[in-house]
């Protein structure tokens, strides 16, 4: 089952890769970054709602003291990494901001070393090291270049990556207790709370009754959200996070690709440097049976 997590995990991130479609719909009406995300939690928030009440209504059945969970996955996850992405895109650039949010894998691997005792392998440094500057090149920060960044800019895009990196951390947690769907659906549940008061998408009703603005709303709340968020978590329960997290980072990768495809943006030579690197990246990271049995033979 492990094997399969992986490509669970991959295509989860692929789904994330495709969101540029649905987002740039979305701004061709006017909405602005915020709104798009709340459009996005608040349409991934009822799709789940309804599903899990067709399903099996009992998935709702959690205990309070582990609003906690999903307070870490919806809120300080979902909310914070976007809220501080958003601010270094404007503090910084788009591709320093993407930089810095892809520091999550090297997040998650640390703190997994002290909350889940998982091991910090040279494996898991390469690969680490490679997604690092397989991001880089992806997004086109090519070395030899020059950029000022200001240190409030740097401050939140490290955020960022923090934050993407709670929902691992938060969600380890959550599914020893619950099923992946009943954490998905508070994640995104908490998320829609704390954003529907913040971002003033109540006026914009005329925009949001238009056929094509729905289409995307559903593009970005099922295929992007709810699907990939299902898929990602699912394998999550087999996978540690810090393996996760990095085999995630094909997003980037498959967010060029559309970029190439669909919007006429060339692909050049760093890019495609970059691509090798974070799939290889996530090749490595899977290390051999014979190298887990030794750990396990060494504890």
């Amino acid at each position: 089952m492990k094997k399969w997590a992986y490509v669970l995990i991959a295509l989860g991130a692929a789904l994330w890769g495709l969101i540029a479609i649905f987002v740039e719909g979305l701004y061709a009406y006017g909405f602005t970054a915020i709104q798009v995300v709340a459009i996005r939690v608040i349409v991934a928030a009822l799709i789940l709602i309804v599903f899990v009440l067709l399903k099996d209504p009992k998935l709702f059945k959690v205990h309070w003291r582990d609003s906690i969970y999903f307070i870490g996955t919806g809120i300080f996850s979902i909310v914070f990494f976007n809220w501080c992405l958003f601010t270094a895109i404007q503090e910084t650039s788009i591709a320093v901001a993407a930089i810095l949010l892809y520091t999550a894998p090297a997040i998650v691997t640390i703190i997994s070393r002290f909350l889940f005792k998982e091991w910090f392998t040279k494996r898991k440094l390469i690969a680490l090291f490679m997604t690092l500057f397989g991001c880089t090149f992806v997004i086109g920060l090519i070395p030899g270049g020059s950029s000022s960044v200001s240190i409030y800019g740097v401050i939140v895009g490290l955020g960022s990556g923090l934050g993407y990196a709670l929902y691992s951390i938060f969600g380890k947690y959550a599914l020893s207790k619950y099923s992946s769907l009943t954490v998905i659906t508070y994640t995104f549940i908490f998320a829609s709370v704390a954003m529907i008061p913040t971002t003033g998408l109540w006026r914009m009703t005329n925009e949001l009754q238009e056929p094509g603005v729905m289409l995307n709303a559903v593009g970005i709340g099922f295929i992007s959200t709810v699907l990939a968020f299902m898929l990602y978590t699912f394998g999550l329960q087999f996978v540690e996070s810090s393996r996760a997290s990095i085999t995630a980072t094909v997003e980037p990768v498959v967010a060029t690709l559309v970029s190439v495809v669909l919007f006429q943006e060339q692909l050049t030579v760093w890019q495609l440097v970059g691509i090798f690197l974070v799939l290889s990246a996530v090749m490595i990271v899977r290390e051999s049976k014979k190298t887990r049995l030794k750990q396990s033979l060494a504890q």
